[in-house]
């Protein structure tokens, strides 16, 4: 788990600090104006119109955490009796170890349709109105 927030925090630091450069300084400074606090300003600033990029950011991160298979495979191999065992693994340990190129195939086509379904729900996410 260290490996995989090591290896993909600063992506999506990279996609939050893209958002942030986005929000126009007027809005804060009418806020400041208007007597807005700091946490006013984050509240009802900030987090609304960083709304679209946090979700961008859980998009990628969380189709990141679907395909992998290089951190585990070099690292444990699927550990000790299968205690890192994911989904990724367990398709390829059946395709290529076992020789079930069908059953490897249906994994992979579920763990496609598995990604579909959340990349699905977070667009509408991204896209729904307050």
């Amino acid at each position: 788990m260290a490996v995989d927030i090591w290896k993909t925090t600063p992506f999506c630091a990279l996609i939050l600090l893209a958002g942030l450069e986005g929000i126009p300084q007027e809005l804060y400074e009418a806020a400041k104006v208007d007597g807005a606090g700091r946490w006013q300003q984050f509240v009802h600033i900030t987090l609304p119109m960083l709304r679209p990029t946090i979700i961008l950011a859980l998009l990628f991160r969380t189709l990141d955490a679907f395909r992998v298979f290089d951190s585990i495979y070099v690292m444990t191999q699927g550990g000790p009796a299968d205690a890192t065992l994911v989904l990724q693994f367990y398709g390829y340990k059946k395709m290529f170890a076992e020789g079930l190129l069908g059953y490897g195939a249906a994994v992979s086509v579920v763990i496609f349709l598995l990604s579909l379904v959340v990349s699905i729900f977070y667009l509408r996410l991204m896209f729904l109105k307050k």
